[in-house]
């Protein structure tokens, strides 16, 4: 008899501290996952500001992982060839393939030229920045529309004088940083 009411109060025993055990640790971890969550919007915001810069100051590559058509299709690129670069008022929109040898040797289109009409639009609410401007190139004139969140993912959409458009998917880097290769300027 003694036996069984040490044995049934040691299992209660054992389960009430399991259960304690459990409730603390779920604690534990609402808190961690708030606390990363914390973090995160802290390091968002962070990077927020440091794109400002980088976009003011006009020394930036947008480095092309997916190429989107007018008709919504999306080819994966390499991101080597394919690549919008501003350096100061500068600019240069290139497609490039592995494939083949194109316009401009390395597959596509190589358009380099003056940036005019500047705009940086900052949404702080969604840490995002939409950038507009033109480029003059000598094969024709390009409106750029650019989107940037805190995540260093952007999406450019290049329209020019004629019907269609092109959208550029990738990330921002730095201008020094970057790895890319232009081709010849197409004439």
């Amino acid at each position: 008899m003694k036996t069984l009411r040490f044995k049934t109060l040691s299992l209660f025993l054992i389960a009430g501290l399991i259960w304690t055990f459990q409730n603390s640790y779920s604690q534990n971890v609402k808190l961690d996952r708030q606390e990363r969550k914390e973090v995160r919007k802290a390091q968002r915001t962070a990077n927020y500001y440091m794109l400002d810069t980088l976009l003011h100051a006009r020394n930036f590559v947008l480095v092309a992982d997916y190429l989107k058509n007018q008709y919504g299709d999306m080819i994966p690129v390499s991101s080597m060839l394919n690549f919008i670069r501003i350096n100061g008022n500068y600019g240069v929109i290139q497609t490039g393939s592995n494939f083949s040898r194109g316009y401009n040797g390395v597959g596509g289109v190589t358009a380099e030229g003056n940036v005019g009409n500047w705009e940086v639009f900052r949404d702080p609410k969604r840490l995002t920045h939409r950038l507009r401007f033109s480029l003059i190139t000598n094969i024709g004139h390009y409106d750029v529309t650019m989107i940037v969140s805190s995540d260093n993912r952007a999406t450019a959409t290049v329209t020019g004088l004629w019907r269609g458009r092109l959208t550029w998917d990738g990330h921002l880097q730095t201008g020094g940083n970057s790895r890319v290769f232009k081709g010849q300027n197409t004439i």
